[in-house]
């Protein structure tokens, strides 16, 4: 039976499509096909890579093996080279705590003010030595000259002239304490005349500092007249002292430490001896223990404690060694007792006390703000 045109058009028409369905079933079958071979080959580059990883992370792993063993040796370093700050600092704070005990023996062959006169004349020398060993010894600008001739006269002549004639006057163990409160002091002028900010930890403290040295000079009606004189005359020289660290300020930092004090110690020493002549009359042939004593103040006492201290400086923080400060009346009080034979009455223990808690308040460091660091 024929077909007719049409329908032979219609049959042709079903076959085509038949025929592209297939093709497209085998192209996608050879697609298939294709991405089992393309995950194989992945799969082959896979241990590769992970190798060059491993051998990666083993040589990552000796390198931190060798900065941890460097880390280790620079700690096992460090350690002693701290323990050696530390150590210079105490030592120079024990020196400058047997500076009381010192004087008051060397009173017996020389008056306060030739004391000072000779003490700062030794350590001029010493210090010049120093300065020529190290080969800093350098002439400052005039301008600068002139505030350390400043500095010296506050901090060498007049801070030790009080200092002196009071330590005359009272006991080693009363000076000790009282020079225990000279960093409030400095903070409370620094409020004055700086406006420097001062937090309520800081003011509590050097309210309880004041008040504590109330009480050694003579709050509770203990002491006799000289005594009190003496503890008056320590207390002015602490405000002397806090003037002097105002004027040092200005030039400690274009000049090492040794050469600015070395200046400022000859300009305080020329300035003492005129004030010296005004005791010949008292000059007498010292003893052999006043002339061993005298060398002691100049060479260890204003040198070697320096020295040691600054050396101290470079691997201590400055709340440290603000902190082991507050040894020296602690020192300086039982050196007092045990050397000179000098007992505390019930005001210097409870003005002591409250002297150095006042002082630990007061100069204590600002935690520092994450944005200030």
């Amino acid at each position: 039976m024929g077909l007719t045109l049409e329908e032979r058009r219609t049959k042709q028409g079903r076959q085509q499509q038949e025929n592209s369905g297939k093709s497209d079933q085998e192209s996608a079958q050879l697609e298939l096909e294709r991405k089992p071979q393309g995950v194989k080959r992945t799969e082959v580059m896979q241990p590769s890579e992970s190798a060059e990883s491993s051998a990666s992370l083993r040589k990552n792993s000796r390198r931190a093996k060798d900065i941890g063993a460097g880390v280790v040796e620079h700690s096992r370093t460090t350690s002693p080279t701290r323990t050696l700050y530390l150590i210079a600092a105490l030592i120079a704070i024990v020196l400058w705590s047997t500076s009381f005990v010192g004087t008051k023996i060397a009173y017996v062959s020389f008056p306060p003010l030739t004391l000072g006169a000779a003490r700062f004349a030794i350590a001029t020398v010493i210090l010049g030595i120093i300065l020529l060993l190290r080969r800093e010894f350098r002439l400052p600008s005039p301008r600068d000259l002139g505030m350390m001739a400043i500095s010296g006269l506050l901090g060498t002549t007049f801070y030790f002239a009080l200092e002196n004639i009071g330590v005359q006057l009272t006991t080693a163990s009363s000076a000790a304490l009282i020079v225990a409160s000279y960093p409030a002091v400095t903070a409370l002028l620094e409020f004055f005349f700086f406006k420097t900010k001062i937090s309520w930890m800081r003011g509590i403290g050097i309210a309880m500092a004041i008040f504590g040295v109330y009480r050694i000079s003579g709050g509770s009606g203990e002491g006799g007249q000289h005594e009190l004189i003496g503890n008056l005359l320590l207390i002015s020289a602490g405000f002397v002292f806090a003037i002097y660290n105002f004027a040092t300020r200005r030039v400690v930092g274009r000049y090492s430490m040794v050469t600015v004090s070395f200046y400022q110690t000859v300009a305080g020493t020329i300035a003492f001896i005129p004030l010296a002549l005004i005791e010949h009359e008292q000059w007498r042939v010292p003893t052999t223990q006043s002339l061993w004593m005298l060398l002691y103040l100049g060479v260890f006492c204003s040198v070697a404690a320096f020295m040691l201290y600054n050396y101290g400086l470079r691997g201590l923080t400055a709340g440290t060694a603000m902190a082991m400060m507050n040894l020296v009346p602690i020192f300086g009080v039982a050196l007092s007792i045990l050397l000179l034979g000098e007992s505390l009455r019930p005001s210097d223990w409870i003005g002591g006390t409250i002297v150095i808690l006042g002082v630990i308040l007061s100069v204590r460091e600002r935690p520092r703000s994450r944005s200030e660091g």
